[in-house]
């Protein structure tokens, strides 16, 4: 993270001087969307629930980090679950890219990884879709609490989970353990 915040700097220090005009532009210009990252990312680092940990594999590329997020509650208490998230060129005006990479049991993840969180899309139709105000903070809080309270069993994406869990409660419970067990340690 350093690294993309300390280029910025330098590049901020090298617009008054045009000497070093013989660099091309294409080196010395950063995206919109690159500035709004080193400042989300230190928000977002500051402010991380506890169940929650990040990781840049590259400091210098922001926008393709990973999320594990450790439940300390409810069904999925003791896994561990992985999501890969990539913000496009056009951040903050569309919503990151975000899928599971842990096999889950979940009414609004599909096994495949696909999620259904309504601030991770582009026009929702309850009106809390993502918006430009929105910010990396707000879909690490929202994916955090697909575990907790907006667990939702009534708008799924995974609909024989939520099926699953409305047949037999004890039995979903079973299945979403086994998962645990067998994919996300």
């Amino acid at each position: 993270m350093l690294t993309l915040a300390s280029k910025l700097k330098r590049d901020d220090g090298l617009k008054g001087s045009r000497a070093s005009a013989t660099a091309s532009d294409s080196t010395r210009r950063v995206s919109v969307r690159d500035r709004l990252l080193v400042k989300e990312v230190a928000e977002l680092e500051a402010n991380l629930p506890c169940t929650c940990k990040v990781y840049f594999p590259d400091p210098n590329k922001l926008h393709c980090f990973q999320l594990t997020v450790t439940p300390d509650e409810g069904y999925y208490q003791g896994g561990k679950f992985q999501f890969e998230t990539e913000v496009p060129d056009a951040y903050n005006m569309v919503p990151p890219k975000v899928k599971c990479l842990t096999r889950i049991w979940h009414p609004n993840i599909t096994e495949t990884g696909e999620i259904c969180l309504s601030l991770l899309r582009e026009h929702s139709i309850d009106g809390t879709g993502w918006a430009p105000t929105r910010t990396l903070k707000d879909v690490v809080w929202g994916l955090n609490s697909l575990f907790t309270d907006l667990l939702n069993f009534d708008d799924p994406l995974n609909i024989e989970a939520a099926e699953h869990h409305l047949r037999d409660k004890e039995d979903f419970r079973n299945k979403v353990e086994d998962y645990i067990k067998r994919y996300a340690r």
